[in-house]
């Protein structure tokens, strides 16, 4: 049988073959954004099997596996390493077309070296033995890992309360040639429906600024000091979880109304909510436009829908799915009244929605400002939508009603460090597109200007762009 992953995987013209061997591929990575854990990375993680290394964190291959039938207790239960990984290689010949066919064929090639065989109940015992001679070699570790993916730069999610300490020793540590910079994701400040998991995150918040938090103003003003703390540190990204896009009117006096309320033990309304949830996001885009970071907006993400795997499990556990509010109106309410004040920062814009893919390109249209290039980005292909169909449609859009020289590219958004044969396959894509377009005489057949497009959205844009 011919192998499956071979130097040209998914390269079916000549054209998508030169693009992607002497333009793309020896371009190193920048990952703006990802939940790799930096203490981790600082620690140098080692991974004891395949079942920790590699189904550990990843929810994506728990849905695989429930939906295949498999029991919880083979998913994120009790039972031992090989169980798991068997139980998922049994399901991996009837993940055909589904995107984890192609990552998992991908990561067993690129760091595993094992390229000549399938995943499959009936081959698991040997790529169980073969990956665990790699594992136990003392350069498979988590730098090691990151290193040999060729990553230049990668944005973990850290909550303003962090201290930064991993990161701290990474920047002092110049063995470590890849930097490791935060992302300010304040999400839990914004949570006031839940007084008591509120009160705990801000009093945290409270010890972190050194500010006793007893109004909205020493709230605020801690919440900046901490911002401050995380540009020290190198942070030029903020990222903010949002679920629906909110831009209620709340006057100022309406949210320190409704911060008393909570401060003092009682949860806010879910209108009340709304309210707060609406004027805080604009007073942290104020904050980043202020600090020159790139405000990333999430949202469309409809968040632990069961219930029975949230209580065993908790959060991240692969029970999230795709939201379906209304974005349109909202966001460009949002966008509009920071533009008018000058206090709109460089923004991207992702919808876990794919239905919004136009939506976003057009709305980001409004907003272009000189003198930096697409100030305003429609961000990748994410989470459920980062798989060849969805990466597609997000090129088109962007083509199609924007400028996709200007894209600033892939990212993981991953918390494996094996996840990076994602930029691999999205590099893969964009070449097979390019070069089909050529075949079919929709794009000149001159591979200096290709090319140029090609380095742009896989490496420079970003590093342009995020000013790392």
């Amino acid at each position: 049988m011919k192998k499956f992953i071979h130097p040209d995987f998914l390269l079916t013209t000549e054209t998508a073959r030169s693009l992607y061997h002497e333009w793309a591929e020896p371009l190193p990575i920048i990952d703006y954004h990802c939940h790799l854990p930096p203490a981790e990375i600082a620690g140098d993680r080692r991974w004891k099997d395949l079942a920790e290394a590699w189904l550990g964190a990843d929810h994506y291959k728990w849905r695989v596996m429930r939906t295949d039938g498999v029991d919880e207790r083979l998913v994120t239960g009790d039972a031992p390493g090989y169980e798991k990984f068997l139980a998922f290689a049994c399901a991996m010949p009837h993940a055909l077309r589904n995107p984890m066919y192609h990552w998992c064929h991908l990561e067993l090639a690129r760091y595993f070296g094992i390229d000549d065989v399938l995943l499959s109940g009936d081959t698991a015992r040997e790529i169980w033995d073969r990956a665990q001679s790699v594992i136990d070699q003392p350069d498979f570790s988590a730098r090691s890992l990151v290193t040999r993916s060729n990553v230049e730069a990668l944005c973990t999610t850290d909550d303003p309360v962090d201290s930064l300490e991993f990161h701290a020793a990474l920047a002092a540590d110049s063995s470590f040639k890849t930097k490791v910079l935060p992302a300010w994701r304040p999400d839990k400040g914004f949570a006031v429906g839940d007084a008591v998991a509120w009160n705990a995150w801000t009093d945290r918040l409270s010890a972190a600024a050194d500010i006793d938090v007893r109004d909205l103003d020493s709230f605020l003003d801690a919440l900046r000091r901490r911002h401050d703390f995380f540009a020290s540190r190198g942070c030029r990204v903020s990222d903010y979880g949002l679920g629906p896009v909110l831009a209620e009117p709340c006057t100022e006096a309406q949210m320190r109304s409704i911060f008393a309320k909570v401060r003092g033990g009682t949860s806010a309304t879910a209108e009340e909510e709304a309210m707060f949830r609406s004027r805080l996001l604009l007073l942290c885009g104020e904050m980043d436009a202020a600090s020159d970071w790139t405000w990333q907006l999430h949202f469309n993400a409809l968040r632990n829908n069961c219930s029975r795997i949230f209580r065993s499990v908790g959060p991240d556990a692969g029970v999230d799915s795709i939201g379906d509010w209304p974005v349109a109106a909202p966001l460009a309410r949002i966008l509009d009244a920071l533009d008018s004040r000058d206090a709109l920062p460089r923004t991207i814009l992702y919808s876990l929605n794919p239905r919004d893919n136009e939506l976003l390109v057009a709305m980001a249209g409004n907003f272009q400002r000189g003198p930096v290039p697409g100030r305003i980005q429609v961000g990748s292909a994410w989470w459920f939508n980062d798989q060849m169909d969805g990466m597609k449609r997000q090129i088109e859009a962007v083509s199609q009603l924007g400028l996709l020289h200007r894209f600033v590219g892939m990212l993981t958004d991953s918390r494996s460090f094996l996840s990076y044969t994602r930029h691999e396959y999205f590099r893969r894509i964009l070449c097979e597109m390019l070069g089909r377009d050529v075949a079919e005489g929709r794009l000149p057949d001159d591979i200096p200007l290709l090319g140029s497009l090609v380095r742009a959205v896989c490496h420079d844009n970003a590093a342009s762009y995020f000013g790392f």
